[in-house]
């Protein structure tokens, strides 16, 4: 490669974290402060990116809403983006999708910068997530590392300039260069079909420049470019390195995470495409315990199956297993009713149709179908269809202790006792642990669990209360299965079934 070839091209980037800590709104903040209200009305919907300019330099954001699609354009070997920006919120620190991007960033190798969000809330505690990152290997400046950091508000705005220079800076140290003599090569990252221009793609060119006329193919499609837009939809001629470019012209449309590369003549390109018969995934081996979710999956071309797979195996199995009992390219139809039925499996389909013939069968035969455009909806569907499987767990939370001085009625399974509140509270209503001090014979050793029962009635003064707390005298109404005795500690708390996630 020639240094008198290379360019210095503009930056990719992606956001990525936990679902709810503010990436789209960062997003969408970006955009209003850097594209005029005039630009952005011009947007397609369905881009997956856009380019902002900053000092004189632009940027392309990848418009994910979460790394699930980032994941998923990896899933086929792309070299998605330059820079990651992790996006944590100030007032919840890291969560489980939020290691989860770590490790897709650290596999990946990529540089990455921290975006501390949510800093305008009266809870946000920026030094809490940095050390928290800490222990997930992820060293911030302040703390002695190398990641940068920037602490921001989607809602005010702060710290959205200083994030965009931080980006500039970062890409400057990595040189990021492109050969604009060599063929175009790039990747697919959105892709749909529109009713009134057909096929349609956003590419993301590595290498070369692209121009409208040439001929582009994946592995699954091809055809030669007869219109070419950059993200606002305005039409061009030729597009550089690092552009998102709206390219229509391919005869079908191409998968999310697709590579593309120019070919001379169609024949050529046409030649590249892989025709690969599509194995059926063997149903799963049920664990036993484990309940399981079966889904059908349906999608509108075979290069969506691949990325979508990688990336719902990729969701937690501990609890919920997932099944994909069968996957087809195309609208849903009747046998996938059937098939759904037959097997108590969730229809979900990528990209694709259920005509009303359809939908008056599923309503009959009681089978779940749900179709959506973007991945990431995809996958979060599925995540919360296996959160509502996972069966409640009792939580139990104790509030206090209670030392019992004198026993005033004994009848049957019911006692009055009275007692001093030693720590934290008591309240009516609840629920009670009898803990009863070691013999002589085994002093030193700790106090022995004899039972439980439940606190009928609460007193102060021989006057009912609700709630009493430490340094307080009471009269306690306890009914359970074993007698209490002077001396005893009463452990009041109380339990809940709490839903947990994957």
């Amino acid at each position: 490669m020639k240094k008198g070839n290379l360019i210095t091209r503009q930056p990719v980037v992606v956001l990525v974290g936990h679902i709810d800590h503010g990436k789209s709104s960062i997003l969408s903040k970006i955009r209003d402060f850097k594209i005029t209200e005039k630009e952005t009305g011009g947007i397609t919907q369905h881009i997956g990116a856009y380019e902002v300019e900053e000092k004189g330099k632009k940027i392309t954001f990848i418009d994910t809403p979460g790394h699930e699609a980032f994941s998923a354009m990896r899933a086929r070997g792309a070299k998605v983006a330059d820079i990651a920006i992790l996006v944590v919120a100030a007032d919840e620190g890291v969560q489980a999708q939020t290691k989860e991007a770590i490790s897709q960033i650290l596999k990946a190798e990529m540089p990455m910068i921290v975006a501390i969000n949510k800093i305008d809330k009266s809870t946000a505690n920026p030094a809490k997530v940095k050390r928290e990152l800490a222990e997930q290997k992820v060293l911030t400046e302040s703390l002695g590392g190398k990641i940068p950091s920037v602490n921001v508000s989607a809602v005010t705005g702060e710290g959205i300039e200083e994030l965009l220079d931080l980006i500039l800076l970062v890409a400057e140290m990595e040189e990021l260069k492109a050969d604009i003599t060599k063929p175009a090569v790039g990747v697919i990252i959105e892709s749909y079909l529109d009713s009134k221009r057909g096929p349609t793609a956003t590419l993301l060119l590595e290498q070369g420049i692209l121009k409208k006329g040439d001929i582009v193919g994946t592995s699954l499609t091809f055809g030669k470019i007869k219109r070419l837009e950059n993200f606002q939809g305005k039409e061009i001629l030729e597009g550089r390195p690092g552009m998102p470019l709206i390219a229509l012209g391919f005869n079908e449309v191409p998968g999310i995470g697709e590579k593309f590369k120019t070919f001379s003549t169609l024949e050529e390109a046409k030649s590249q495409i892989e025709l690969k018969e599509r194995r059926l995934p063997t149903p799963p081996t049920k664990e036993p315990g484990k309940k399981v979710l079966n889904l059908i999956l349906k999608t509108d071309v075979q290069g969506s199956i691949e990325p979508i797979e990688k990336v719902l195996q990729e969701l937690p199995q501990e609890k919920i297993q997932l099944g994909i009992l069968k996957i087809g390219v195309g609208d849903v139809g009747i046998k996938d009713i059937e098939f759904a039925e037959a097997a108590g499996a969730q229809i979900i389909g990528f990209r694709v149709k259920a005509g009303k013939q359809i939908l008056r069968l599923v309503k009959e035969r009681g089978v779940r179908i749900i179709c959506f455009d973007l991945i990431y909806d995809l996958v979060e569907d599925v995540r919360n269809l296996m959160k509502r499987m996972v069966e409640p767990q009792l939580v139990r939370e104790d509030l206090g202790q209670v030392k019992v001085l004198v026993i005033f009625l004994t009848k049957k399974n019911r006692q009055i006792v009275g007692g001093k509140i030693t720590t934290g509270e008591v309240t009516k209503g609840t629920l009670i642990e009898v803990l009863r001090p070691a013999s002589p014979a085994k002093r030193g050793e700790e106090d022995e669990k004899i039972g439980k029962g439940k606190l009928i009635n609460l007193q102060k003064n021989k006057k009912d209360v609700d709630r009493l707390v430490k340094g307080d005298e009471c009269g306690i109404l306890y009914e359970g299965n074993v007698r209490i005795e002077k001396g005893d500690t009463l452990i009041i708390y109380k339990e809940e079934k709490r839903k947990t996630g994957l």
